[in-house]
């Protein structure tokens, strides 16, 4: 059947089974959004205040279902302002499809109004880009986009198309979407020697990593872990691949980990890391990082082996394949001694005494959010001290129920992922958790929370400062606080009400509860402004490039 170009845009995301897209229209792209007008009782789309919002949006609606995320834009400024999502979603592996309009196809390359070559400019931070110059390669092209978004490490996939190819007319025949097959493993002659080591070792631990979540491989982690019997240390990305109450569950590893996490990895035989790169802010001293120990790796992306840290044996294929294999001739294994030492070291610093607050401190605030949250209800964070906070005590039980911008650190992240959870989950809490420096960049975001009745409850952990750079300068730059206190007036409750959403504010710890039970009950939009002091730093804390003996536990 002959279709426009732009209705084969929408046809081809209800053939991918899309039924929401996050965007901003303009001029390049009006054809396709008078498309998803009349495809609006099948397509939902979320209008952000921002491009940037609307990238976030689609990657926090892909972390928190696993599904694609897709952003729609205009030419020129509208295809820029999505990069920085782009490239978070990349360094994070999520999957996403975002489609670009351009100004049409004989005013490409004459500097045209709001003319840019976006496909060039965002080849480095995706896994493809693409410009569709023929009509019959539209519908081609996105179907590839898809196909690659969602297979082997997945990440985000541009499809650039100018004006007039969404205006002419093309043959379109709906076919059924390919279904991402998991990466075969491709050596598995290391199955049997991996399993030797695991026999083998007397102090295993597992360094497990967001790759696990990507393959929707948690049921089979927990009983690969189980069966070793070997401690479970997260990174960011891997927060909730086990549930945090589950005793072999240690917690985040690396800068911000706990002492625990850092010991074990000093001292264990065997590092079984999965779907984990080895990032800086996790090995830390690369040359020293687990010295000690034989390391194996189970990665999908074989650019990551040996990449950043020297490993012993590797298997290279789909997390959930691996482990199933694993799983087979695995006999059960006891570390009694191993798990009774690492239970000492839980307990380090048992008795070390909080520095004075005339403010509630940052875990108050997050151990009253576990209490009120049911078990997959879900967290977005920002990036700086609140979300090493969250990290090393938010309760994630459930897997996707953290949303946070690991590799990229993405001040701004958090507003349009949990605009993208809440729109995709409307039957759970969303529980954003951002600091007064990071809500600055994309609080314009309430503007859609509003007008879309998202019942976000935003928890601005408000010291005045930009607490995680203060606190690297007052470490490592002898207390020279160079614009690190901005000193902004800014009134959170007002500027909520401004929005049209409720304000609220917590200066005391006896006020939290019930703050966030009555903001819970509003069942809206909710900005609490939580003040804490600019003097509480995250700790303990790894420096850059350092080791677990070069702990900092008090500054």
């Amino acid at each position: 059947m002959k279709l426009t170009g732009a209705d084969i845009i929408c046809e081809c995301l209800l053939e991918q089974g899309v039924d929401t897209v996050f965007g901003y229209p303009g001029g390049a792209a009006l054809n396709t959004y008078d498309a998803l007008y009349k495809y609006s009782d099948k397509i939902k789309h979320v209008l952000t205040a921002h491009e940037q919002g609307a990238s976030h949006a689609a990657d926090g609606y892909a972390r928190s279902t696993g599904k694609t995320g897709v952003v729609i834009t205009t030419s020129g400024p509208g295809a820029t302002n999505i990069v920085t999502g782009l490239a978070t979603a990349n360094i994070d592996s999520i999957p996403l499809v975002a489609i670009t309009g351009n100004v049409t196809r004989d005013q490409l390359g004459r500097d045209s109004f709001q003319e840019v070559d976006i496909v060039n400019i965002v080849k480095p931070i995706t896994k493809a880009s693409y410009l569709v110059t023929e009509i019959e390669d539209l519908a081609p092209t996105i179907r590839k986009a898809f196909r690659l978004a969602g297979s082997g490490r997945k990440g985000p996939v541009l499809v650039d198309v100018p004006k007039d190819i969404t205006a002419a007319l093309g043959e379109f025949t709906p076919t059924a979407p390919e279904q991402p097959q998991p990466d075969a493993i491709a050596n598995p002659d290391s199955i049997a020697r991996v399993q030797e080591l695991i026999k083998k070792s007397r102090r295993p631990m597992i360094y497990a990593g967001g790759g696990i979540l990507s393959a929707d491989a948690c049921a089979e982690f927990k009983q690969f872990a189980e069966l070793i019997n070997a401690p479970v240390c997260c990174s960011l990305m891997g927060l909730g691949c086990l549930p945090a109450s589950h005793p072999l569950c240690i917690g985040n590893i690396g800068m911000h980990g706990g002492y625990e996490t850092g010991m074990i990895t000093a001292a264990c035989d065997l590092i079984i890391a999965i779907g984990a790169r080895f990032s800086d802010r996790v090995a830390g001293d690369r040359e020293k990082f687990g010295e000690q120990a034989k390391i194996v790796q189970f990665e999908i992306d074989k650019a990551e082996i040996n990449k950043n840290v020297k490993v012993d044996e590797y298997i290279l294929g789909d997390a959930k394949l691996i482990l199933q294999a694993l799983l087979q001739d695995l006999e059960p294994q006891e570390h009694h001694v191993w798990l009774a030492k690492i239970e000492e070291w839980k307990h380090h610093f048992d008795d070390a005494s909080k520095p004075y607050s005339e403010y509630p401190f940052p875990e108050e605030f997050i151990e009253a959010v576990n209490e009120l949250k049911a078990p997959d209800d879900i967290i977005a964070t920002d990036v700086g001290q609140h979300q090493m906070w969250v990290a090393q005590h938010a309760k994630i039980e459930t897997e996707k129920t953290l949303l946070t911008s690991g590799g990229m650190g993405t001040m701004g992240f958090g507003m349009g992922a949990a605009i993208g959870a809440q729109v995709s989950h409307p039957d759970k809490r969303v529980f954003l958790f951002t600091g007064d420096g990071s809500f600055h960049m994309n609080l314009n975001e309430l503007v859609t929370m509003k007008s879309f009745d998202l019942p976000v409850i935003v928890l601005v952990m408000n010291n005045t400062v930009l607490g995680m750079v203060r606190q690297w300068q007052k470490l490592f730059y002898g207390s020279r606080f160079s614009q690190t206190d901005p000193h902004r007036a800014t009134d959170f409750v007002k500027l909520a009400n401004a929005f049209g959403v409720e304000g609220m504010r917590i200066t005391k710890s006896e006020e939290i509860m019930p703050t966030l039970k009555k903001a819970l009950e509003l069942h809206t939009t909710v900005v609490i402004d939580c003040q804490i002091s600019p003097d509480v730093n995250v700790l303990p804390m790894i420096p850059p490039g350092k080791t677990v003996n070069e702990i900092v536990t008090e500054m």
